[in-house]
């Protein structure tokens, strides 16, 4: 059965017409986290398994800073994590259910994140702002860390840092600006020029996946605000 969506404008366009039935091929979902988590889950990867305490490892939907509470938006998802490897990856994840079997999708992001990254600041291993790059992708398998050699991978190509991977690529920092340390909500999107693109199993189902990867070996925490995905439907 196929997921039921809205897209902006068009059933403006299309009330009080008649028209034979059409399949959607271009929708959107939304994910505002003001109230509920809408079922995204976080977890974290590139870190040692015998030393995680020190990396003070959080996630939860958490209300947002006190400077924040003024806005529409009052809860987010919360994560936080203190970078002792140089390399930490913090990552929300939500499985989508009802796309059309072994299908190609373009997916465009819009992520809304609070960082109180400082741009332009130095830091050890990188800058706290630009040096902490946003990633989003999908993939048709959970993406999840895997134990290996004492090491938490994750089992999907992410790349690492800067570098995109297949199941990933970079959207840019959370750095919100040279003049402040508040937390600041930040928008960052991919747009045609470098849309992301998968396509399902026999299940119709995938799952996508938010992350950041950073070089920076201090603590970054965040709070996740809202998503969007644009699902642009290929075949």
């Amino acid at each position: 059965m196929r997921m039921r969506f809205w897209i902006v404008g068009l059933l403006v366009l299309l009330s009080g017409c008649s028209y034979p039935e059409q399949e959607i091929t271009v929708f959107s979902i939304s994910f505002p986290f003001s109230d509920i988590d809408h079922g995204w889950t976080g977890d974290f990867a590139d870190y040692p398994e015998a030393d995680s305490i020190t990396y003070e490892l959080y996630f939860n939907h958490d209300f947002l800073p006190e400077n924040l509470l003024v806005t529409d938006t009052t809860s987010g998802l919360h994560i936080s994590g203190n970078n002792g490897s140089d390399d930490l990856f913090m990552f929300i994840k939500k499985k989508i259910l009802g796309l059309q079997p072994n299908t190609s999708y373009e997916l465009l992001f819009n992520v809304k994140v609070a960082s109180n990254a400082k741009t332009g600041a130095v830091g050890v291993g990188g800058a706290p702002g630009e040096s902490v790059f946003l990633k989003v992708g999908a993939s048709i398998v959970e993406p999840q860390k895997e134990l290996q050699a004492g090491m938490y991978r994750m089992n999907i190509d992410k790349g690492n840092q800067a570098e995109e991977g297949s199941d990933m690529i970079n959207i840019g920092h959370i750095g919100v600006g040279s003049a402040t340390t508040e937390f600041t909500i930040i928008t960052r999107t991919n747009s045609s020029d470098n849309s992301f693109r998968i396509t399902t199993d026999d299940t119709g189902e995938l799952w996508l996946v938010i992350g950041t990867d950073s070089g920076f070996e201090g603590t970054t925490t965040l709070y996740y605000t809202q998503v969007d995905v644009l699902f642009n439907e290929l075949n």
